[in-house]
């Protein structure tokens, strides 16, 4: 499905990449409101640590990242070492299971497999926020934005907290276009009943489309950029509703 050959050199990466950023870490973080860089620091680090207890200990049962020792003391916050720690153990868990092992997962496939990607994502995003924060444009490769687009539209159905406020909309049968115009990249997001999301690669004519460089798009979808930092087509109204209802 997506273009990521070796998940754990990306993560390596974007860990690296982010515990960089973590230097006054008193910075507010505006596309996580409420956060300073301290706290989403600690955000990561401790969904690292959730991974990697999940996959050790096989979990087949719901269990919430706060629910997993972080190794901090009540009220610390991380700090780059403590990162690249948990992501540290992080790379090695994933390098030593095997991909077909049944966990526990909030997406839609119930395999050790799924763990990787979505772990790719998360930093790839924070990352993005932290550079935003900090007033850095950031930069995504098209071929990672662009498994970052599937990744998200395929975990999407199984998101209950983006679902719920999508089936408010009372918009079923909508559909909106993706179009990546540096990237060999097209996808139609299709509405479905009762907050579901289909969706599809190539091109099509939707509700609304949205014509962009591919990381853009991607931070879009992830409620990172604003629908006017691209082009638009169609009913803006729809996306800009979709879009908020659907943020992650």
């Amino acid at each position: 499905m997506w273009q990521v050959k070796d998940y754990e050199s990306e993560i390596e990466t974007e860990a690296a990449r982010l515990a960089e950023l973590a230097g006054d870490v008193s910075v507010p973080v505006p596309t996580c409101p409420g956060w300073t860089l301290a706290e989403l620091i600690t955000h990561v680090g401790q969904t690292h640590r959730w991974a990697v207890h999940v996959l050790r200990n096989q979990v087949q049962e719901r269990i919430w990242s706060r629910q997993v020792p972080s190794g901090l003391a009540e009220g610390q916050s991380g700090d780059a070492a403590w990162l690249l720690s948990g992501a540290g153990e992080l790379l090695r868990t994933l390098r030593e299971t095997d991909p077909q092992l049944p966990v526990w997962t909030w997406g839609p496939d119930r395999r050790a497999s799924w763990w990787p990607p979505r772990m790719l994502f998360e930093l790839v995003i924070h990352r993005a926020d932290a550079e935003l924060a900090l007033g850095l444009d950031p930069v995504i490769p098209a071929a990672l934005a662009a498994d970052g687009i599937e990744e998200l539209l395929h975990n999407l159905p199984s998101a209950t907290w983006v679902t719920r406020p999508l089936a408010e909309l009372g918009v079923e049968g909508a559909t909106i276009h993706l179009h990546a115009n540096d990237a060999d990249g097209e996808w139609t997001i299709t509405q479905g009943p009762a907050g579901a999301v289909e969706w599809a690669r190539g091109h099509a004519k939707g509700d609304a489309a949205v014509q962009g460089p591919v990381s853009d798009l991607l931070l879009m979808l992830y409620g990172r950029r604003s629908p006017d930092a691209l082009t638009v087509y169609g009913d803006r109204a729809l996306l800009q509703r979709w879009l908020a209802a659907a943020a992650f």
